[in-house]
């Protein structure tokens, strides 16, 4: 294995971080304040997308740094999972960063079930313009009313009814929905099929978001911050029609594709969250180096080095195991690639939150405010130890794959 990214993913990685260095991190402290300001806590009816954000995506595009995750060189930046993976540790040293490379999620993962499932028609009415940066979208699959650890527990619904696909049901932690700029979803759902195993009796459907009996209920908080102007919505299907040929890949496929979508983009939430991480550390360094106590610098007292140096060894063993993944779903598939997936799912985000609970306890009462990113990365780090699947789940994972090298069920 060998982990150097090549001279193409280096040189896309440098430019990202140049990039960043020169037109975000200048902007982003007030982009934030300027968002609280402008935006209306929970009323995402009101919420507004500054101009900074479109000119700063132009910019990106100008740059070729767009589209940066899409390994098609023709739509993306022809990047395998393996090098996309150094680009985007850079982008998540920033909260800002992901959405103006147009490599932001729920997108991505939506961009790249289009591209890999989607028929010509959705392509040209749905992907084109996500790719182009246009137009925002949402992946409904978390419900409110069943144990959503255990998709196959859902109960919403997608019935063929002639022509048409009937929709019903309740979706929460539906990320992104807030936008303004949200036009279109992917509605993951029970479709009953006596004829075929429970894997295969769900269906992911395309609903633009203005189909009529589609009713976002409310955005959801996460520790008590709206995430505006993105929010996490609740929202309800009732009787939602849309044409058949709204399905992707047809009806029974909904978690061949969402295996095809998670892979990759668990590499990218855990390379970020490397990222991530090694900004909180920079952060905690610095303040240790600059700030005095008891006559002797931050970094000298509590044993405080011995924790800069449990921060580095996490770090890099949560890089290295993201990076073995990578590679394998490059060389070998998603499938044989199912442990270190579930590994990294697990590691990653728990490396975060330990690493940012550190640093913002070097920075005192200014850790638990909103002057640095640190609230941001924490929020960041213990929400992906449930998205995507909890812990558990991805433990049981590995533990069922490791049993079974030795024949147990």
């Amino acid at each position: 294995m060998d982990f150097q990214p090549s001279p193409k993913a280096k040189e896309t990685a440098d430019r990202v971080r140049a990039f960043i260095k020169t037109h975000i991190e200048p902007v982003e402290t007030e982009h934030w304040e300027g968002i609280l300001a402008e935006n209306h806590g929970g009323d995402w009816t009101k919420w507004v997308i500054p101009p900074r954000v479109e000119e700063l995506k132009a910019k990106a595009k100008a740059e070729g740094l767009w589209n940066l995750f899409l390994p098609d060189p023709k739509l993306g930046a022809g990047l395998s999972v393996l090098d996309y993976a150094f680009s985007a540790e850079e982008t998540g040293r920033s909260m800002m960063a992901p959405e103006i490379f147009n490599c932001n999620a729920p997108d991505s993962g939506n961009m790249e079930v289009l591209w890999k499932y989607g028929n010509d028609a959705q392509k040209e009415q749905w992907l084109k313009p996500l790719l182009a940066g246009e137009i925002r979208s949402v992946f409904f699959m978390t419900e409110p009313e069943v144990a959503s650890s255990d998709a196959t527990n859902m109960s919403a619904t997608a019935v063929i009814d002639g022509d048409e696909i009937v929709l019903n049901g309740k979706k929460w932690w539906s990320s992104g929905v807030g936008d303004p700029r949200c036009k279109i979803g992917i509605f993951m759902a029970l479709t009953p099929d006596a004829s075929k195993d429970r894997h295969h009796q769900h269906s992911m459907v395309l609903v633009p978001m203005d189909t009529p009996g589609v009713e976002i209920k409310r955005m959801v908080p996460v520790f008590g911050e709206w995430d505006e102007p993105h929010g996490h919505g609740e929202v309800h299907f009732n009787n939602v029609r849309v044409p058949i040929g709204n399905f992707i890949s047809g009806p029974g496929r909904g978690f061949e594709i969402a295996q095809g979508r998670l892979g990759p983009g668990r590499i990218h939430h855990c390379m970020r969250c490397i990222g991530a991480a090694e900004k909180a550390l920079e952060l905690a360094i610095k303040r240790g180096l600059a700030r005095t106590a008891f006559r002797k610098p931050l970094v000298d007292l509590g044993g405080n080095r011995e924790r800069i140096a449990e921060a580095r060894v996490a770090i890099d063993q949560a890089r290295l195991l993201t990076l073995q993944a990578a590679w394998k779903i490059d060389t070998l598939g998603v499938h044989s690639a199912l442990t270190d997936v579930s590994a990294i799912k697990v590691v990653a985000p728990s490396m975060l939150q330990n690493v940012v609970d550190f640093a913002i306890q070097i920075h005192g009462g200014m850790g638990v405010s909103r002057d640095t990113m640190l609230t941001a990365f924490f929020n960041q780090g213990r929400s992906l130890r449930l998205a995507d699947g909890p812990d558990e789940v991805h433990k049981g994972m590995i533990a069922r794959l490791e049993l079974a090298k030795y024949g147990a069920r």
